[in-house]
């Protein structure tokens, strides 16, 4: 009798700490100021927010020939360098891959954000250019 007592406040102060952990979690990713490390293309993304268009930016450099698709997607040590390179300059998306492009240089592709999508990183793995 006495654990029935307890179970049902016990799981309620559960419930309320996980979803306010949650809550705090996706404020703290999608307030980030998107300061890093990066040199040359420094800035905020633009959450993404269902029924409303894209921003169309280009801050820094694009490599040049570059077009969504190309470039070989990469894993291990130098596509971990990039992806922690292009989340310290734009915080708040998720990372689902990294591409090895032509002339050496990568381009890490974020999601869950609606800017930048495209994060471009040389090979000194230095942020250059997002769009």
């Amino acid at each position: 009798m006495f654990s029935r007592k307890l179970t049902r406040p016990i799981a309620v102060v559960a419930t309320a700490i996980a979803v306010g952990g949650g809550a705090y979690g996706i404020f703290a990713a999608t307030s980030s100021s998107g300061s890093g490390t990066a040199s040359a293309a420094t800035a905020k993304v633009i959450p993404f927010h269902r029924g409303q268009p894209s921003a169309s930016k280009v801050v820094g450099q694009v490599p040049q020939g570059w077009s969504p698709g190309s470039g070989t997607i990469v894993t291990g040590t130098a596509a971990n360098k990039a992806e922690a390179a292009a989340v310290a300059a734009y915080a708040g998306g998720t990372v689902n891959r990294v591409v090895l492009l032509s002339n050496g240089d990568y381009n890490v592709h974020l999601i869950g954000v609606n800017w930048p999508h495209h994060v471009f990183v040389n090979t000194d793995f230095k942020v250059i250019g997002a769009e």
